[in-house]
């Protein structure tokens, strides 16, 4: 019998599967130390616990298990791009009550294709009670190494990059950030890109450490850039991403900006 096209040309989570950790589970790589808040906290107070601790989303307490999550994008689209006063804002008013869940026992291929699908974080739960927290960063940190393929990252960057002057208020940039609905924003010099800044930078740097929304965006942004080619593979920005502790690259073709990459977007590519 005639092979088929996917036994002919297996995807890269198919390789790595079959050669590298395949009996890895979610149980393996979610983070346990999950931070619960209470529906009642205001945004601002969720803000600062979030950038204490470096994490993207709190878990709202229930009654037998959480009742929703809160992440530091509906602070971006739901609060700041509102024009909302986090110090007066709910935490229950802006959560979203609906949980992705996954089983502990699942595989990380299973956990990579929820993930796209259901389009949130996966919250572990296991015979109705809660066990952690799988991330976009989790699985690029803990995916298999696959071997090199045609796999590129130009097949799934990207390619219409926000932009702002190192000047602009950072204010202007998180209201830009969360009505676009966008993690980060590129700051340029004299028409060249410089740094960048991010939804994990308005939490880490500006709100926990006490930084003012009327600063320019580049006391707070990161420089130098750490970027890669479109021409590189999925797994090789995949590595970076995982070294460089970032979840998001810009992708330079020459000296010339050509898009960007996101931890979410390798999951993606590794969930096909």
């Amino acid at each position: 019998m005639p092979k088929t096209l996917r036994e002919e040309f297996p995807s890269v989570i198919d390789v790595a599967y079959h050669e590298y950790k395949k009996h890895k589970h979610v149980s393996d790589i979610m983070t346990r130390d999950v931070v619960l808040v209470d529906p009642n906290t205001t945004m601002l107070e969720a803000a600062k616990m979030m950038g204490e601790r470096h994490i993207g989303s709190l878990l709202l307490k229930g009654d037998e298990r959480p009742s929703g999550i809160v992440t530091e994008r509906d602070l971006l689209t739901r609060v700041i791009a509102a024009n909302r006063d986090p110090s007066k804002v709910l935490v229950k008013d802006v959560a979203t009550p609906r949980l992705v869940t996954i089983r502990p026992y699942a595989t990380i291929r299973e956990a990579a294709r929820t993930m796209i699908r259901q389009k949130g974080k996966l919250v572990v739960m296991e015979e109705r009670k809660l066990a952690g927290i799988v991330t976009a960063s989790d699985l690029i940190r803990s995916l298999p190494d696959a071997p090199e393929t045609s796999t590129l990252v130009k097949g799934f960057m990207t390619k219409d990059v926000k932009r702002a002057a190192p000047s602009t208020k950072v204010i202007d940039v998180a209201r830009t950030m969360g009505k676009e609905r966008i993690g980060s924003v590129i700051l340029e010099k004299e028409e060249k890109p410089w740094g960048i800044f991010t939804e994990r930078d308005l939490l880490t740097k500006v709100i926990f450490m006490g930084g003012k929304l009327d600063d320019a965006i580049e006391t707070y942004a990161s420089s130098p850039l750490i970027s890669v080619d479109p021409n590189c593979s999925i797994h090789r920005a995949a590595r970076t991403m995982a070294e460089k502790h970032v979840r998001r690259l810009p992708v330079f073709d020459g000296d010339k900006l050509a898009g960007i990459i996101t931890a979410r977007d390798l999951v993606e590519a590794y969930s096909l």
